[in-house]
């Protein structure tokens, strides 16, 4: 698996001028700056902005609960909802919700979820983060088909393992606590059916987050951030080579770089406002985004500056707390922070900006410090212990290649130059021992690797970046750059992926399937 030196080198130097001549595409698209992709505009006028109050996902309840486990029971189903001011938008939903119902599990206790399948495609289910066995993590060819289908449609002749009607998914949790999410693994069908609505958070608690003097409560908020296009009727926008979602797969030749809205949404509602009160607030930060990117900001600054404070990455708590003025969050990643409004005089409005955007996607969302009010947490000088993964000692390195390639026939996105084959294991991993991976890109590429979280080493031989902190499982590699990341595979033995989470390049076949033993 490893690339020759000579080989990687060559690769770079070329990255490097795809690069350069992309970034000018992904601007001419107006997506903004940063992108790797294209803005697709709505063609409705947009609401305006900071008029809808903001929603919370509804915690789902277990059906029932035993000695072992919690069991819940989801229906994916396509209802109608008003998310733009008077248009109804199908969606794609779990439980009918975008986003779909919170599950709040307890670390080391089982999670069990019966999925039953009531959409007119097949899905796959993917808790993004989860330490799973590998029947369960969704590799994208174990399909559920809705109940009475037939499985006519394979992907080329790959089959795995598929059902009909409903499917169960068990979740050990022998984790940290830690902001998971839950969204639709299809293969080849990720970025459309994620873009009508099929994500929600899973939240995973522990003994050791629980005596933290965190924000809890109402102040402990879960905010999944993404965009969408909206067309005349107010469904969703997107530019599907087939809008059935049957074949062929993927997108127009013009979005091949990644899909990006016109319209932010909070929790499903589009720029919302949230009141607060004049204290500190837990806020989980979603990229549920398809291929945009965001620099977080908050405007006006508070006294002091440094609005951010970091508690947890991707897989949980850092060792100890870390402060931002800016936050760079690429899809699929979570930062936990806590914001101290009591430093902003009450009657402030304070607006979640985006650095990143332009026009309406420049903003996310807005608060309104309302009233002064009694607040218990802090923030401790020390949050959790983490092991440092000795690196230095590893025996296995890898290096891993993002790119742009052919894939049967057709432009697409590759990995060391080849498209995904689910049949096709491209690394066979030891559990237990400790790994280091080169991951390295011609174009932005959030990298996600399935299973176990990683430890960023650095970035182009030099130290983690600023957002680089703790236990990761997704990391935002940039144009012509490599990451080097400690990975230790733990617990489940079996088929798994390493991808890129720009869901559009996931779909056109940029995926690494792994086998841990």
């Amino acid at each position: 698996m490893s690339l020759s030196r000579r080989r990687f080198l060559g690769m770079a130097g070329g990255a490097a001028l795809v690069a350069a001549g992309a970034s000018g595409l992904a601007g001419c698209g107006g997506a903004g700056a940063g992108q790797t992709a294209e803005l697709l505009r709505s063609r409705v006028p947009l609401p305006p902005r900071f008029r809808t109050p903001l929603p919370i996902p509804p915690v789902k309840r277990p059906v029932r609960s035993d000695a072992h486990a919690d069991h819940y029971e989801i229906t994916q189903r396509v209802r109608e909802i008003e998310i733009l001011p008077g248009y109804r938008t199908p969606v794609f939903g779990y439980d009918g919700l975008f986003p779909g119902p919170t599950i709040r599990s307890r670390s080391g206790r089982r999670t069990v979820v019966t999925h039953r399948n009531e959409l007119p495609v097949p899905t796959v289910v993917h808790l993004h983060g989860g330490n799973t066995p590998a029947e369960h993590d969704g590799y994208p060819v174990d399909l559920l088909y809705p109940e009475g289908t037939t499985a006519a449609h394979q992907h080329t002749g790959m089959t795995g393992d598929t059902r009909h009607g409903s499917r169960e998914y068990v979740y050990p949790l022998r984790q940290p606590a830690a902001t998971l999410w839950y969204h639709d693994h299809r293969m080849d069908f990720t970025a459309p059916q994620v873009w009508r609505g099929l994500a929600g958070f899973h939240l995973v608690d522990d003994d050791i987050t629980d005596a933290l003097p965190l924000p809890h409560g109402e102040r402990d908020v879960p905010l999944l951030i993404c965009d969408r296009a909206f067309d005349e009727d107010g469904s969703f926008r997107y530019p599907s080579l087939d809008p059935a979602l049957r074949h062929p797969p993927g997108v127009t030749a013009d979005f091949m770089e990644g899909v990006a809205g016109d319209v932010i949404l909070v929790n499903g509602a589009p720029w919302p406002t949230m009141e607060v009160d004049a204290a500190r607030y837990r806020f989980r930060l979603l990229n549920a985004s398809n291929a945009r990117r965001y620099r977080l900001t908050l405007r006006p600054n508070p006294r002091g500056g440094d609005g951010f404070t970091q508690i947890a990455s991707d897989s949980g708590l850092l060792a100890a707390p870390v402060r931002h003025s800016h936050l760079d969050i690429a899809p699929a990643e979570r930062f936990e922070v806590v914001v101290d409004f009591s430093r902003y005089p009450v009657g402030t409005e304070v607006v979640l900006g985006n650095d990143l955007g332009s026009g309406p996607t420049a903003e996310v969302m807005r608060f309104v410090v309302a009233r002064k009010a009694a607040d218990d947490s802090a923030v401790p000088a020390r949050l959790a212990e983490i092991e440092p993964l000795p690196a230095a000692a590893a025996r296995i390195r890898r290096e891993w290649t993002f790119s742009r390639g052919e894939v049967h026939g057709h432009r697409g996105w590759v990995v060391n130059g080849r498209p995904f084959d689910p049949r096709r294991m491209d690394a066979h991993p030891r559990l237990g021992e400790v790994e280091v991976w080169r991951l390295f890109t011609d174009l932005h590429h959030p990298v996600h690797i399935h299973l176990s979280p990683f430890q960023v080493l650095g970035r182009g031989g030099r130290g983690p970046g600023p957002f680089d902190h703790g236990w990761k499982d997704t990391v935002d590699v940039r144009p012509a750059e490599y990451v080097d990341v400690a990975v230790r595979f733990e617990n489940h033995a079996g088929p798994f992926l390493m991808h890129c989470h720009n869901l559009e390049h996931e779909d056109m076949a940029m995926m690494a399937a792994f086998e841990t033993r």
